[in-house]
């Protein structure tokens, strides 16, 4: 069994301070397939301390030699795809269609960066000022378990742009995939100390971190519970914060759409990532009049969401991410029926021919009201609720009534209409006939959904501090 690392300090992989040993179980088969030694709060104290001392070099460098750093972690993530492809799959139970795309998209996440980078004016004037964008500091990153490749490019790439060092903070429950982009940073020759990394437990590491006043920085993505705790923290030492939270999507489709293509791509929209996406569409709002019509097609597309081990054969969908979330779905489903929504697809247990792992059948909850829990919590997984409506002027209504504010959708023949129903949508981003991703767009959320956004030029400016000059 392999072990993995855990702490990257100063340039190097070496032994946590920390002793707590787990092991990684497979969610394909609940068998495990590695372990690893948690970091603790001395090891992120070492981790914020390098940050600092590599701060006062670095912060002063160039773009152009900021923009060599970010093409070498893409070329030597690019060298390792079929290693991060094995890790997504056997650690997190990704399809091979989406363990392939992820891990592609934290590559090209760095030359992004270089595009945002070359592009951007770190100096301007303003009537008789000079503005002066600086780097923000030492920044501490949290991120997620359901996209560790591509959340750990998002941000180190933004971070690194910028002119700050990194304290790392993956996931604990996927730090295979987490150890390779590392090795992947570590390859790419940066300065020792720019880039750190810690892999322990949330609460331990964060709460060197929260402490700290040389971290100036906190960028964090997961649950809204934890991402309130940790701005009410940063506080204290007055730390800048980007929050990317949870979400509950609505999908409207609009009176004039052709279900023919609606239809699959909000199944697509609901199931993405198996169901473990924040920006899932997960209520889908659908006319009166076409809710017969929309059932037999959901029944009828359902199926080609198909669910197994991912080595085995092209699934749609592989197991989740491990057993707690496995029992959460299971949770929800019943929370649905006993609600009064009426199920059409899915339901408990283990798909057919499936007699182990953590597999969940994508299910369909229809005759579902806006003010149950299926339709207001974040369940996060494929479970899909579809609500009715009158009209558009209530579909936006039940729509923009949620907690969350992340994504929406909307569907239509006539893209002028839907552009016009999407201004009225309460949504950090809303995608129209499609489900492209624009990774130089702003990328955030509304009320719950978060503070801040990440992506482009507005995200490099989260790790960018203001300063005025005027002579």
């Amino acid at each position: 069994m392999r072990t993995i690392q855990s702490v990257y300090i100063n340039g190097k992989f070496t032994q946590p301070h920390g002793t707590e040993l787990q092991e990684i179980i497979s969610p394909l088969n609940e068998k495990p397939i590695a372990k690893i030694i948690y970091a603790d709060q001395t090891d992120a104290e070492l981790a914020i301390k390098a940050a600092s001392e590599a701060l006062i070099d670095y912060s002063k460098t160039t773009v152009e030699q900021r923009c060599v750093y970010l093409q070498s972690i893409h070329d030597e993530i690019l060298k390792r795809i079929d290693d991060l492809m094995e890790a997504t799959i056997l650690e997190y139970g990704a399809s091979r269609e989406r363990a392939k795309w992820a891990n592609l998209i934290a590559a090209t996440t760095f030359l992004d960066e270089i595009k945002v980078l070359k592009d951007y004016n770190f100096t301007f004037k303003v009537n008789e000022s000079t503005v002066v964008m600086e780097p923000i500091g030492v920044s501490a990153l949290f991120t997620p378990w359901n996209a560790t490749a591509g959340a750990i490019a998002l941000k180190v790439a933004a971070a690194l742009a910028a002119g700050c060092t990194i304290v790392l903070k993956p996931s604990e429950f996927c730090p295979w995939q987490a150890e390779i982009i590392m090795e992947c940073i570590d390859a790419a020759g940066l300065p020792k100390g720019v880039v750190n990394m810690v892999n322990g437990r949330g609460d331990v590491i964060s709460e060197a971190i929260m402490k700290s006043k040389e971290v100036t920085k906190i960028s964090f993505t997961g649950s809204t519970l934890v991402g309130k705790i940790m701005a009410k923290q940063a506080v204290d030492t007055m730390k800048r914060v980007t929050l990317e939270l949870g979400g509950k999507s609505a999908n409207i489709i609009l009176d004039d759409a052709n279900l023919q293509t609606a239809i699959p791509m909000a199944l697509q929209a609901a199931f993405m990532n198996s169901g473990q996406a924040c920006v899932a569409g997960t209520r889908l709002f659908i006319p009166e009049s076409k809710i017969e019509e929309a059932k037999k097609l959901l029944i009828k597309f359902a199926e080609d969401f198909t669910v197994g081990d991912p080595r085995e054969g092209d699934f749609k969908l592989g197991p989740l991410a491990n057993k707690k979330q496995y029992d959460r779905i299971q949770q929800y489903i019943q929370i649905g029926l006993d609600e009064g929504a009426e199920l059409i697809v899915g339901g408990f247990g283990l798909p057919e021919n499936l007699n182990e792992g953590y597999y969940v059948k994508p299910t369909v909850f229809m005759n579902v009201t806006n003010d149950m829990r299926i339709a207001r919590e974040e369940i996060f997984g494929p479970v899909l609720s579809v609500i009715s409506y009158r009209n558009e002027a209530e579909a936006t209504e039940m729509a923009n009534d949620s907690e969350y504010g992340l994504m929406a959708y909307v569907s239509s023949e006539n893209p002028d209409h839907a552009n016009e129903i999407a201004k009225e949508l309460k949504a950090g981003r809303v995608l129209i006939n499609t489900l492209k991703h624009d990774p130089l767009a702003p990328f955030g959320g509304y009320k719950n959904s978060g503070i801040g956004r990440e992506n482009g030029a507005i995200g490099l400016e989260e790790y960018l501090e203001i300063k005025t000059m005027i002579r």
